[in-house]
């Protein structure tokens, strides 16, 4: 049971989908971080012009620490930009400040899909601190005492704790595709970008899209093989 191979073959599975996707991230923003964009705004000018331009006059842009650290924050209606990104001129960098820019006006025009992640968020952080525990406790106790029908119901209440990290994940896929569309969009259409600089910046967005792709993926194998495991295989 704690050192099923059907697990590992998951985990293997797992951590390649994630893996190579974010391998191309790095990739495909440091190809495009040393190609400086024409117009020479950097990723805060760029930012603040795109909110003016959408109408957007709430939300703040401020510099932070990290590699690629870059966020929206709807609490606080602040677009963090790490360094390189907030200060670059490179069109990965105006590609990256584009795309939260596109999360603040998700916001702003109450995006359902935002509206949504948001709104399981609380289920989210409690299915990741407990289902995985309930669900191994469920499992533990149907495998060494060879007890049913409680212990069943405590694995099935961590799939389900887990199932709304895996619904979050997948929410998560509109808002990031969405963000990326409203970000090219502002580039082309503000004149940011010069026409042979826009695939590059759509290039980074789409490799960026990937890992998004990658990991509700492999949260969707990971709760389909769990709940095999407790419905299917270990059922006499």
């Amino acid at each position: 049971m704690f050192y099923d191979p059907g697990y590992m073959l998951v985990a293997i599975v797992g951590m390649a989908l994630v893996f190579i996707p974010q391998m191309l991230v790095k990739g495909t923003f440091s190809k495009f971080s040393k190609v400086l964009a024409q117009k020479g705004l950097t990723g805060e000018q760029v930012a603040k012009n795109i909110l003016s331009d959408a109408g957007v006059h709430d939300v703040s842009v401020e510099p932070t620490k990290g590699t690629l650290s870059d966020h929206y924050d709807p609490t606080k209606k602040v677009i963090r930009l790490s360094e390189e990104i907030y200060y670059g001129n490179s069109v990965a960098a105006l590609g990256v400040a584009a795309h939260e820019v596109g999360h603040a006006i998700q916001d702003n025009r109450g995006y359902l899909p935002m509206k949504l992640r948001a709104g399981i968020f609380p289920a989210v952080q409690t299915g990741q601190m407990l289902g995985p525990i309930l669900l191994m406790a469920g499992l533990g106790l149907r495998y060494f005492m060879g007890m049913g029908g409680f212990t069943d119901l405590i694995a099935i209440t961590g799939i389900v704790l887990y199932g709304a990290v895996v619904a979050f994940h997948f929410i998560t896929l509109p808002v990031e595709l969405n963000a990326s569309h409203r970000a090219m969009q502002a580039l082309a259409g503000g004149g940011y970008l010069v026409q042979n600089e826009i695939g590059g910046a759509k290039k980074v967005l789409s490799a960026a899209a990937m890992t998004y792709i990658a990991v509700a993926l492999y949260a969707l194998i990971e709760l389909l093989y769990w709940v095999w495991v407790l419905f299917g295989r270990n059922r006499d």
